[in-house]
């Protein structure tokens, strides 16, 4: 059950966001009363925090499975995009927004990963393309590492890439693309343009 409660409860959270879902919410759409919620959880807080650390050891699992059975550096990157595709078309863009600003917790949760696991794995990425030569052997892994981290949220961001005018995953392929192009060698470029035109996106 337990399981169950974080599964409806992430489905919701990426539908409609944090702030509006309520634990009766929650419980109607379970087909169950809110005193059974509260038997695994004492507080909404506790379920955004549990969806957040499940979204995290997924994310890890993915991120660690795509290293490993990659071809390449550049191929590693393109092996993410399904993932990324999946999340971004399901999950509200105010997500991150609202859980800044009502669930503390949680995000303390999400900047944590994404300083620690998501930047650690950028860099491994950086470093293993210099040692493939296909990306720039002069780049900063560790500099570059850290941009790339903002601005793969940036997309998020209403101010800067308000929703009714742009679409999150179109945003990330673009921004991905100039950032790929921008550390890549020669060599790289080559493989960018063979693995597009295997996976036939618009990056």
């Amino acid at each position: 059950m337990e399981q169950r409660i974080t599964n409806k409860a992430r489905e919701l959270f990426f539908r409609y966001g944090l702030k509006s879902v309520t634990m009766d919410d929650i419980a109607t759409n379970l087909g169950v009363s809110k005193k059974t919620i509260y038997q695994y959880y004492t507080d909404k807080d506790s379920i955004v925090e549990a969806v957040m650390l499940f979204e995290i050891q997924r994310g890890e699992r993915e991120c660690n499975q795509y290293s490993n059975q990659s071809e390449n550096a550049v191929h590693e990157v393109f092996m993410t995009i399904d993932m990324m595709q999946e999340m971004l078309s399901t999950m509200n863009p105010a997500l991150i927004f609202e859980m800044q600003k009502y669930h503390p917790n949680a995000f303390k949760m999400f900047n944590d990963h994404k300083h620690q696991f998501i930047y650690q794995t950028i860099k491994a990425n950086l470093e293993r393309g210099q040692r493939e030569e296909l990306y720039r052997q002069e780049l900063n892994a560790e500099v570059l590492a850290k941009y790339r981290v903002e601005t793969l949220f940036l997309p998020f961001s209403q101010e800067v890439f308000p929703m009714a005018k742009f679409n999150i995953f179109q945003v990330s392929l673009e921004l991905m693309n100039h950032f790929l192009f921008g550390i890549t060698t020669p060599k790289g470029q080559k493989l960018i343009t063979k693995y597009k035109q295997a996976k036939k996106t618009s990056i």
